[in-house]
């Protein structure tokens, strides 16, 4: 089963990072037709996701094939904490994007001073700094997986006793994505209230004035914008529900450790883990999924190296 899903990780890592690139090279063109707000928050979700993937997976596959398995301490550590660095960027960008598409549906007035470029780059940037800032402690937490070598890396075991350790492991996991789950389900409950009562009135009003029914471009551009975003939230909500759910009972039964991989608990850990690593690699094919000009770019994109090849041989 270990083997299974580790395969099943390292297939989805070459996948998950090879789309990552490919998206972050075709919206940043900004030939999609999204705004550049919205521009901004998807390359830097595709950047941060392409970043946990590296992290979690790619790493570890290259520990294995360079040192069969084993690593230095504090390369060790370090891998563990620019994991939790890029998921935590991963997710708080997904936030940062579902609350500037609320505020450019639902709040009218404020959409003006807040869905801009700069306002996008300087929420990006906190979350990448911030992500950065908070995951510092656990440097402190490992140690050396051997008394007298520094190979490999473990959680200490005052992390899950020491009242310090577990008050900062129930904020972490608050942070993320607890309060991300919330927040995003808020955000989108009002947003979909605001669409049905805008839709509603929109309707009458041209019903009224035109006395039969008409496309609305404007209705239909908010619809396409409603898709992507509750694609890329629900997902996130889906794929990270199995961490939370068992890192909750986990904590609450005070189990912690793992004695053998036939317990069925070491299999939900790893699958918790596949999973919320997956909603790195997911966000690629929704913008394929749900967007035309994406997909159209992407063609373009795909077809660009044999155009160039034919060009060659004309000449």
């Amino acid at each position: 089963m270990e083997t299974l899903l580790s395969e099943q990780m390292g297939n989805w890592a070459i996948s998950g990072g090879d789309g990552n690139l490919v998206a972050i090279i075709v919206l940043g063109r900004g030939k999609c037709g999204l705004s550049r707000c919205i521009t901004h928050y998807l390359v830097a979700m595709a950047a941060a996701d392409l970043l946990a993937v590296f992290c979690n997976v790619a790493i570890l596959y290259l520990y294995a094939v360079i040192f069969h398995g084993y690593t230095h301490t504090v390369a060790c550590t370090l891998q563990r904490v620019m994991a939790y660095v890029s998921l935590d960027c991963s997710v708080w960008l997904t936030v940062a994007f579902t609350f500037d598409r609320f505020v450019a549906i639902c709040c009218q007035e404020f959409k003006t001073r807040y869905c801009k470029v700069i306002i996008a780059r300087v929420a990006i940037a906190t979350v990448y700094v911030v992500s950065l800032i908070r995951n510092i402690p656990y440097y402190f937490a490992f140690y050396s997986y051997y008394i007298d070598l520094p190979i490999d890396c473990l959680e200490k075991p005052e992390y899950y006793s020491h009242p310090g350790w577990l008050a900062f492991s129930w904020i972490h996991t608050i942070l993320t994505p607890l309060l991300p789950f919330f927040v995003i389900l808020l955000l989108n409950i009002l947003t979909v209230r605001s669409i049905v009562v805008a839709s509603r009135a929109r309707r009458k009003l041209r019903a009224h004035v035109s006395g039969e029914k008409q496309a609305d471009p404007e209705m239909e551009s908010r619809r396409k914008s409603i898709i992507l975003l509750f694609s890329v939230s629900g997902s996130f909500i889906l794929l990270w529900m199995t961490d939370v759910c068992f890192f909750i009972y986990t904590h609450i039964a005070n189990l912690h450790t793992v004695q053998s991989y036939d317990n069925p608990r070491y299999f939900v850990t790893r699958t918790a883990i596949m999973l919320k690593i997956l909603s790195s690699c997911t966000n690629t094919f929704i913008y394929v999924l749900t967007q035309s000009k994406v997909r159209a770019e992407l063609k373009n994109a795909i077809k660009y190296p044999f155009t160039i090849f034919l060009k060659l041989v004309q000449k």
